[in-house]
């Protein structure tokens, strides 16, 4: 009789006991009470501090909770640009694309294939770019035709942004550093003796980049070549090209400032 007293006594309060600590155990959303514009005010903070990371989470925070604010459009864009100063190119450009894909018609989309074109002309780079030269054009090209394509389309379709100028001078830079990638390869096949190879690549270059500083040494890697296989007619057209466009000093002073633009 004493046994089940006690155990009607105690029972309650073992109850209230694992209650209690079940609580506990559950894990409180702090940011339960916060409103759009709080995530976004904080995330705001966090991007102009280079709390990059912080500045993620509260954006996706904010869209999650709040899809139809009209903070949560913004937070779109925002996302895009945090992954880029991130260096999360991939997320960069896929968040851009997302805003893209939402609101094509948004006043700031043109911002979103700026991003794009960014985030693929900065894709590669390391801590160590920092320190040392990086020519780009020794490298996988394909980051740099993804950017080219990128600023093209906003160049083409958005001519009056803020951002078309400078995507400009990307696309200048960029088509040099392609033709020089094409130069490489035909340098190789040089080396190799693989001389239809570099004539093709040599052609190549001429139809595809003609207006840039490399199309010349195209010419000779043609005429070369062109030579090394016996076809002197060909090489001979080459050569005549090569002579009837001489480098002037107006385009020597123009192609020696052509460095490489520092990505904003």
């Amino acid at each position: 009789m004493m046994r089940l007293l006690c155990l009607l006594i105690l029972s309650p309060i073992l109850s209230l006991f694992l209650f209690a600590c079940a609580e506990d155990g559950i894990k409180k959303d702090i940011y339960a009470d916060w409103s759009a514009e709080q995530f976004y005010d904080a995330a705001t903070d966090a991007l102009e501090s280079g709390e990059f990371e912080k500045a993620i989470t509260n954006l996706e925070n904010l869209e999650a909770r709040f899809p139809f604010n009209p903070y949560a459009r913004q937070a779109q864009l925002d996302i895009a640009y945090a992954y880029y100063k991130f260096d999360e190119p991939e997320s960069a450009i896929s968040a851009a694309d997302r805003f893209i894909r939402l609101n094509p018609r948004d006043p700031n989309v043109d911002y979103a294939w700026y991003l794009k074109g960014l985030a693929d002309y900065n894709r590669g780079t390391g801590f160590l770019d920092s320190f040392f030269t990086r020519d780009i054009s020794l490298h996988d090209n394909s980051s740099m035709q993804q950017s080219f394509s990128n600023f093209s389309t906003l160049v083409e379709r958005y001519p009056e942004s803020r951002y078309a100028q400078d995507a400009y001078q990307h696309m200048v830079f960029l088509r040099n550093k392609l033709a020089e990638a094409e130069l490489h390869a035909a340098n190789y096949y040089i080396k190799r003796k693989a001389w239809l190879a570099a004539a093709r690549r040599g052609q190549y270059i001429i139809e595809n980049y003609p207006t840039t500083p490399t199309s010349r040494k195209a010419l000779g890697v043609m005429i070369n070549a062109y030579t090394a296989l016996g076809l002197d007619d060909l090489a001979a057209d080459a050569q005549a090209v090569l002579e009837e466009n001489p480098v002037s000093d107006k385009k020597v002073a123009a192609t020696a400032g052509n460095l490489e633009i520092e990505a904003p």
